[in-house]
């Protein structure tokens, strides 16, 4: 086993690695670009390049890449070796200032939603100096921004820095007129727990479902699910033991907090959570560690499953996304205090994120939207679609205290007038209420826990938006008290005024309940059940109006976005439907017939004994495997037609729900149908590795 503190972070160029290369003022002047989002100074990029170059070359790297998220949900790498020849025709390793900060790259074939044409091939990365350097593979990677010819935004974390930046603006804004100056930056911070799945990858190579869409299109249920609840914190397998050891230590070496890890609620489930950190960090760790889960387990001969449902019948995998705001000597806002001035402090950024949850329903909703999410939300194993915040009674009561202008004190109401500021809130512990696993956005003690990210998705999106939209309501915030005569009244009729205008959007329910979802539409909350009913929502005016008041994204870019999910939720589910019809005519169909030609047979040579034997059971499962073999190819012969069907279904929109209301039903009608015939299948004739194979043998 390793020495942990002598590795962690032993393949990053961090804080502790630039303090020992650099000299101190250069290291100084790096510092102040990281911590307070200074432009960085030009003349010490080639003193820090070959600094970084030269602890590379010690860690056995050979080659540099500019690494970076395009907006494929995925991250880009192009490497470059640091070898430079020199005029005599000797070689020498090289690293330059200029290499660093800028390279550029082929961007023609990264999706853009328009913002280029396809022959126009340019594309820039921008080094991104606050989220660490880090070898990999032996090659050192450089976290970069990727833009277009023309400075368009390609990727996702240029938006996520630009509403970094535009909550630290909005924050510190509201934090001066309470009074709190010696505060200089301030930080939205995240823990991004990860869920998946480990199969045997002999039996996932065997699965064309599975290579090819990531997740099973057919596959009756086994006679053993999750229902025995035994596999949830279960004692750990010694073949995951040994892959949990194995990512750890790849992990902790790339500096990733990988902190806690156990058996989740469905067999070969599994999860990941890391130490908090701030979310520009924390997203490029979170794309880290999705690849290394995949690396490690082909080292074991597993396959690291994150499609959100790979399995039906079994919870699918999501990511909780605990989001809160830091500033830059320790104060975490959410943390409520004992003392007047917290109290009220608190209450402010906490009416601010109950406000812009409300008044940006559609956006959280949007920012978790994706083909295979549609899968999982809404199934009584992850939260409906339908945006609500938990609070805990404690907490709601004290708000409804505060509406009533009454104080609270925990036992009973004593009917006192309330002065914000003075007398609002006890002592209030972290755990004052139990949790609501059910909720898509709890408040958990001093964070909010946003439970509706998919497992294989980037997590820059979500908080790209709750960045932005708390920003917007802080800035309301802050434009009103700047200009208010009473600081105290001010703070007094802004809380009272959200509380009663946004309460409809707490509930401390079940949110799995149909009577939640009737209740909901009676507050008049959104339902987007799925992508298609969401995406729309990303381009309407008052969006458009948010992003770019904010410089997180221009009017282009926002279309841009639009363009690429849609796109890619079309592209899913046509490469779905196609390799459910190449699975079906190529593999399940030829393997049901040669089960009933031997049904076939075997009553045949029966018959030749004598006509006199029953045969009542083989030809019952010949009746019905021939009328299911018949309804299941018809089925499919209609889905090969809707696939054609589907290029001339007009724009991407229009193409969207085209996808959702014919090609997925189809789907799903072959799925039941092939299910079906698996049951009534012999073993050894049908084709693929069953859900009990795929669950149970690992």
């Amino acid at each position: 086993m390793e020495d942990i503190s002598k590795t962690f972070g032993s393949m990053v160029f961090n804080d502790a690695v630039m303090r020992e290369k650099l000299p101190k003022d250069v290291y100084k002047k790096l510092k102040q670009t990281i911590k307070n989002g200074k432009p960085l100074d030009p003349s010490i990029a080639n003193i820090v390049a070959n600094a970084m170059k030269e602890w590379a070359l010690e860690k056995g790297a050979t080659h540099y890449t500019h690494w970076f998220q395009p907006m494929n949900g995925i991250t880009a790498e192009k490497h470059n070796s640091f070898l430079s020849i020199t005029s005599d025709g000797n070689v020498t390793m090289e690293f330059s200032g200029k290499e660093l900060i800028c390279g550029e790259s082929d961007a023609s074939s990264f999706p853009s939603g328009g913002l280029r044409a396809t022959f126009e091939a340019r594309g820039y990365t921008a080094w991104d100096p606050t989220s660490y350097a880090f070898i990999k593979d032996n090659t050192l990677c450089i976290p970069t921004a990727f833009c277009s010819y023309g400075g368009e935004a390609l990727d996702k974390k240029t938006p996520l820095l630009r509403s970094m930046e535009a909550l630290n603006k909005q924050v510190l804004r509201v934090l001066k007129l309470f009074g709190v100056t010696d505060v200089k930056r301030v930080y939205s911070t995240v823990g991004a727990e990860q869920e998946y799945f480990l199969i045997d990858k002999q039996l996932h190579d065997k699965r064309k479902d599975l290579m090819i869409a990531g997740r099973t299109l057919i596959g009756a249920n086994p006679p053993k699910g999750q229902e025995l609840d035994d596999h949830y914190y279960g004692a750990i397998k010694p073949r995951i033991a040994a892959f949990m050891k194995d990512l750890n230590e790849e992990l902790w070496r790339l500096g990733i907090y990988s902190k806690t890890e156990h058996n989740e609620v469905a067999p070969a489930q599994h999860e990941l959570a890391p130490i908090y950190t701030t979310v520009n960090i924390a997203a490029d760790h979170n794309q880290l560690t999705m690849e290394t889960l995949k690396k490690v387990a082909a080292r074991h001969g597993l396959v690291c499953l994150l499609h959100e449902k790979p399995f039906a019948g079994v919870n699918g995998s999501g990511k909780h996304n605990n989001w809160s705001m830091c500033t830059d000597n320790g104060m975490n806002l959410f943390e409520p205090g004992n003392s007047p001035h917290e109290n009220a402090q608190f209450l402010i950024f906490l009416c601010a994120v109950i406000k812009a949850v409300d008044d940006y329903q559609d956006l959280l909703r949007i920012s978790v939207a994706s083909a295979g999410n549609d899968h999982r939300l809404g199934s009584n194993e992850a939260p409906p679609a339908i945006i609500s915040i938990f609070l805990g009674d404690e907490l709601t009561e004290i708000l409804y205290d505060i509406e009533q202008g009454i104080a609270y004190n925990g036992n009973g109401k004593a009917k006192t007038e309330l002065k914000i500021g003075v007398d609002v809130l006890p002592a209030f512990p972290k755990d004052t209420t139990d949790r609501n696993r059910t909720s898509p956005f709890a408040f958990t003690g001093n964070k909010f826990e946003f439970r509706m990210l998919g497992s294989s998705q980037s997590i820059s999106d979500p908080n790209c938006v709750l960045n932005t939209i708390v920003a917007e309501v802080l800035k309301q915030f802050a434009d009103e008290l700047e200009n208010a005569t009473d600081f105290t009244a001010a703070i007094n009729k802004i809380i009272k005024r959200t509380i009663k205008e946004h309460k409809r959007i707490i509930f401390n329910g079940n949110n799995y309940s149909e009577e939640w979802v009737n209740e909901a539409k009676r507050r008049g909350l959104l339902e987007l059940k799925t992508t298609v009913d969401a995406l729309p929502y990303l381009i309407n005016p008052k969006n458009i109006k948010l992003f770019t008041e904010h410089k997180v994204l221009s009017e282009a870019e926002l279309f841009s976005r639009y363009e690429v999910l849609m796109e890619n939720y079309c592209k899913i589910i046509h490469i779905e439907g196609l390799t459910l019809v190449d699975m079906i005519k190529k593999d399940i169909i030829p393997a049901i017939n040669t089960y009933l030609k031997d049904l076939c047979d075997l009553v045949a040579s029966k018959k030749a004994v004598s006509a006199k034997i029953n045969c009542d059971a083989e030809t019952d499962i010949i009746n019905k495997l021939s009328n299911l073999t018949n309804s299941i190819y018809q089925k499919v012969t209609e889905l090969e037609e809707k696939l054609i069907e589907a290029k001339n279904c007009g724009n991407v929109t229009q193409c969207g729900r085209y996808y959702h209301d014919n090609i997925l039903s189809l789907m799903q009608d072959i799925r039941a149908l092939t299910d079906e015939a698996e049951v009534n299948t012999a073993s050894k004739y049908w084709p693929i590795p069953t859900y009990s194979d795929l669950l149970f043998k690992v």
